[in-house]
């Protein structure tokens, strides 16, 4: 029995059981979700969008879809996979299943709790109803299968004039007590009028066992609100991931996402910007490193559709062995949205023979009065840099390391949280296997 097959049985057995705590409406958003991923099925390399990634070594295995061995972790045990040097509220899972030894949630002024409980408890649901599945491609099917069984993961609602005073940590855990484990999170992020919200998401197996992470968020960004939401990638080789982020913002909010790539067999992010309204700022940035075999797909959408908006989008991505990056981002600008300011910048750095990216900006203007870049690069470190810090006494290992993260530097600029600047230079640093020797 193939996934595909599987997933089906699975979705008719456990139907009754997965939509009894939920309202009729989500109950037909997961059930018309299904019956479109039966129709598509998983994506391959003859869909445009999917050309140079593959999912045949990762659909190959035999995922328990609802793992059933219930499991418990200490935190001196997952420490450091926190962002542990400030306070933060954190909504935490362990196979899925929320933890709330590990988790610190609130509705003190604002929700930052579990989806499960938004989607049964009829105080929710006016914001369900109203959010919830409205943003996500539904042609994905990828997306639609998420959407069938969404279940879990994290709802964060925070309602206008409010500014919550720390950051939020969502992270998903995979012990691997079962073998080829299925995870599918559902977020859901409402940003309210003048209100501002900063989010750290991580997903990270804790062995050797295959797992396979299908992740949507959906995040609502309310007029004149600003949402910074990180993603740290470092997982280990046997994990994949499919992370799709939809992202809608109303006139005057600022909304950025920043993608931290550096480890998983396979990592497919899909993320979505819908600006509807005027003067808003969208912005995406990301870092790539990966080695070995990897593979790291960043397929990037911007929807201008009003006028007098920004788009800022710069991804860096450093290559090691026969690791693989693909780059697919399109900025559209429709006939309305005059006065648009895009900016699109993609830098690859190919540092083995057997490195390679697949580039792909892409603009579509329909303006005539706009100002709009974008950009490309490929190549390998700069031979005469290389030779001056060399003539300065700094060992060549040193020398690369201080270039290439050099390279990467702006995008890490980006990030708001000193902590997690910090954290994800160690990160960098760990990657390129030098001690960098400063502070940032």
């Amino acid at each position: 029995m193939d996934l595909k097959e599987k997933l089906i049985t699975s979705f008719l057995v456990y139907e009754d059981k997965i939509s009894a705590d939920a309202d009729g409406k989500v109950q037909d958003i997961r059930a018309e979700a299904f019956n479109r991923f039966e129709k598509q099925g998983f994506p391959t390399k003859k869909d445009e969008e999917w050309k140079y990634t593959s999912l045949k070594s990762v659909l190959k295995h035999d995922y328990k879809i609802f793992p059933k061995i219930e499991s418990a972790i200490e935190f001196k045990n997952v420490k450091n996979y926190f962002l542990h040097e400030i306070d933060s509220y954190k909504i935490v899972f362990v196979d899925g299943v929320y933890s709330s030894f590990l988790s610190e949630t609130t509705h003190d002024g604002f929700d930052i709790c579990l989806l499960s409980a938004a989607l049964s408890k009829p105080k929710y649901k006016m914001v369900i109803d109203h959010y919830f599945n409205t943003i996500a491609r539904k042609e994905d099917s990828i997306t639609s299968l998420n959407t069938a069984f969404s279940k879990e993961g994290a709802y964060i609602n925070v309602p206008k004039n409010t500014v919550v005073p720390k950051p939020v940590q969502i992270i998903h855990f995979s012990t691997g007590i079962e073998t080829d484990v299925l995870l599918q999170p559902r977020n859901l992020i409402v940003v309210g009028e003048n209100s501002h919200v900063q989010i750290v998401e991580r997903h990270q197996s804790l062995n050797e066992n295959v797992v396979l992470t299908n992740s949507v968020t959906e995040i609502f960004a309310g007029k004149r609100a600003i949402v910074d939401y990180y993603k740290i990638q470092n997982d280990r080789k046997t994990a994949s991931l499919i992370d799709s982020t939809y992202v809608k913002q109303l006139q005057q909010s600022v909304a950025s996402v920043n993608t931290f790539s550096f480890g998983g067999s396979l990592t497919r992010n899909n993320l979505e910007f819908y600006q509807e309204g005027e003067h808003i700022t969208s912005n995406l940035n990301g870092i790539t490193i990966i080695e070995d075999k990897q593979l790291v797909d960043n397929h990037t959408l911007v929807n201008h559709k009003f006028p007098n908006c920004e788009s800022h989008e710069l991804y860096k991505g450093i290559y090691f062995d026969s690791s693989t990056g693909v780059f697919n981002g399109k900025v559209i600008v429709d006939k309305e949205a005059q006065k648009t300011n895009a900016f699109q910048q993609n830098d690859n750095i190919l540092i083995d023979d057997k490195a390679s990216i697949n580039a792909k900006p892409q603009l579509e203007i329909f303006a005539d009065d706009v100002k709009c870049s974008h950009g490309c690069t490929i190549g390998q470190l700069d031979e005469d840099s290389l030779f001056y810090l060399r003539s300065r006494g700094i060992p060549k290992k040193e020398a690369n390391a201080l270039l290439l993260y050099a390279f990467a530097n702006d995008a890490l600029q980006k990030i708001k949280i000193p902590e997690l600047k910090t954290r994800i230079t160690r990160i960098i640093a760990q990657k390129l296997d030098v001690s960098l020797g400063f502070d940032v």
